[in-house]
């Protein structure tokens, strides 16, 4: 039993140390409970106390805070106490929203200094009005400085000017980005640049029409001046009568040949004056004038009564006398008689009205007569003559021209001064080079040269055959696939390889376009060329270059003063 009773004591104090060891763990896991709970609870005090910790004042005339703890704290008391905060953040965030927006759109402004002037103050002053709102005595005192509930009257007030402020922003934002926006800057000046360039050209179109309009049409004084010379003509026919016999002297060797091939009276007597009063022998000077039949007694009668000074001589005719000149030898002739070109010329006026003034030479009567192609029958029309001076109507003649007629052309046709530099005025630029027949016989880069004053030897020519080749070439041109217009093309193409380049000082060109060519250069010159629309005898002439023309006018003829040139 003593021992049994032991026994149930070991056991006993087993169970009982077995309890003891049971309670010990159960105490240490409530402990560890209470501790984990006791930190918790202290780090949420921590975080309620830097949370409910009043924030110093901030400054609000420097802006206005959405950041950091004063945001937080008026979240805070808003969420928890009044509606009307959790409003009124909203409200402060939007405004604080577009003064940040506002004060960026001012420094790229600055930046890029587009109107500076009058955008630049615009959104300073947006940027200092919403500064203001919150400085304004009834917000500050109720919205911000106030630790009780918002006052929903001035909360409203409030917002509505923020919203009026706002609105404005957005509406100066929205005209102002697309200058700010490069893209739209880009896509915006590349549409202006191609609406400007479409107005350029409409205007130089419009500007070359009415350029050739003036230059084409005749002028008041010109047609007084043809009619007062017709008039004196059929008053007094006596005093007029044609010479029978041709003199001796048109056919001399040994003097210097001219040919003149105009309509024009008073530019034919400056062109033949210029010649005679810079002659060293101007009795050795030979004119052969050829006009059309309406202004051949115009041009008689001129001549008649101011005759050539210095015992020059002068031969006049009319195209009509040439009898070769008809439609079954001469291509343009017969192209201009065609009844295709008949139609393109008189059916298609309207049309053809709107287009370039380039163009316009084809139909211009100056360049569908006869008279600008009878440079091309030289050799014909004077067979016994070796050589002969090319003078347009519109060239005057500073120096003595003798010496021309001394040049060796080395077996050339045509003494010439060409024009080219750089890459202008070379062959492409006065032939079609897209077809075959001009691709396979002429190098586009080869020099141009200019008509006006060309020295041709006759000889040559006939034994070049040139007017041949010049048929051929206007007959494979009948569709103006070749060449457009004028004469210049259908001349580069005939002496191409028969043409003697000569000094510059020979020739001068541009006084009918060119207003900034060198006064040493025309001095120097020994012809001048007003080549170009603004001739010197019109209104729309070069006044720089105007007088080195009048000076060679016969003033002292009655009917130049009755016809008012304003010379």
């Amino acid at each position: 039993m003593a021992v049994a009773v032991r026994g149930s004591r070991g056991g006993g104090g087993g169970g009982g140390g077995g309890f003891c060891l049971g309670g010990f763990s159960l105490r240490s896991f409530f402990s560890f409970r209470i501790f984990v709970s006791a930190m918790f609870s202290l780090l949420f005090i921590a975080t309620l106390s830097v949370v409910l910790t009043n924030p110093s004042t901030p400054d609000r005339n420097s802006g206005l805070p959405t950041t950091g703890n004063a945001y937080v704290h008026r979240t805070f008391l808003a969420l928890n106490s009044d509606p009307l905060k959790t409003r009124l953040d909203l409200i402060y965030k939007q405004a604080s929203d577009h003064i940040t927006l506002v004060n960026a759109y001012a420094a790229y402004a600055r930046k890029l200094k587009l109107e500076i002037s009058r955008q630049l103050a615009m959104f300073n002053d947006l940027a200092q009005n919403f500064t203001d709102l919150q400085i304004k005595p009834p917000s500050r005192a109720s919205l911000f400085e106030s630790d009780g509930p918002v006052d929903e009257e001035v909360l409203k007030q409030f917002e509505k000017e923020v919203k009026d402020k706002v609105k404005t922003a957005r509406l100066m934002i929205a005209e102002a980005k697309e200058n700010y926006d490069n893209q739209l800057k880009i896509q915006k000046l590349q549409d202006t640049i191609f609406a400007v360039n479409e107005l350029l050209i409409k205007a130089k179109k419009n500007g070359a029409f009415a350029s050739y309009i003036a230059a084409k049409s005749i002028p008041k004084s010109l047609h007084c001046l043809a009619m007062r010379l017709v008039e004196e003509r059929v008053s007094h026919p006596e005093n007029y009568t044609d010479d029978e016999e041709p003199k001796l002297e048109f056919e001399d060797l040994s003097l210097y040949h001219y040919a003149i091939f105009s309509d024009n009276v008073i530019a034919v007597s400056v062109v033949v004056r210029s010649v005679v009063k810079n002659a060293q022998e101007p009795w050795k000077h030979v004119f052969h004038v050829v006009t059309d039949r309406m202004n051949l007694e115009a041009m008689k009668v001129w001549f008649k009564m101011r005759p050539v000074e210095g015992g020059a001589h002068l031969e006049m005719k009319a195209v009509e006398d040439f009898t070769f000149l008809n439609a079954s030898y001469v291509p343009v002739l017969r192209q201009l008689e065609s009844a295709k070109l008949q139609r393109f010329y008189f059916e298609n006026q309207a049309e053809n009205a709107t287009k370039e003034a380039h163009n316009k030479k084809v139909r211009s009567s100056r360049y569908s007569s006869m008279l600008d192609h009878l440079r091309f029958y030289l050799p014909e029309m004077y067979p016994k003559l070796p050589k002969i001076l090319f003078l347009d109507d519109d060239v005057v003649v500073q120096k003595d021209l003798t010496r021309l007629w001394k040049i060796d052309l080395d077996g050339k046709v045509n003494g010439a001064v060409e024009t080219c530099f750089g890459s202008f005025h070379r062959y492409a630029q006065y032939l079609n080079f897209s077809h075959p027949r001009i691709m396979e016989k002429f190098n586009p880069k080869a020099c141009a040269w200019a008509y006006g004053m060309n020295i041709f030897d006759l000889d040559s020519w006939r034994h070049e055959k040139c007017t041949e080749q010049y048929h051929h070439w206007q007959n494979l041109n009948a569709d103006d696939t070749l060449w457009r217009s004028g004469t210049l093309p259908p001349g580069l193409i005939t002496f191409y390889s028969t043409t003697k380049s000569l000094d510059k000082s020979w020739h001068v060109l541009g006084l009918g376009y060119n207003p900034s060519i060198s006064m040493d250069e025309i001095n120097n010159a020994a012809v001048i060329h007003y080549n170009g629309h603004m001739k010197p005898w019109l209104d729309i002439a070069l006044n720089q270059y105007k007088n080195l023309w009048t000076k060679y006018v016969d003033n002292d003829m009655e009917f130049v003063q009755m016809c008012n040139f304003g010379l």
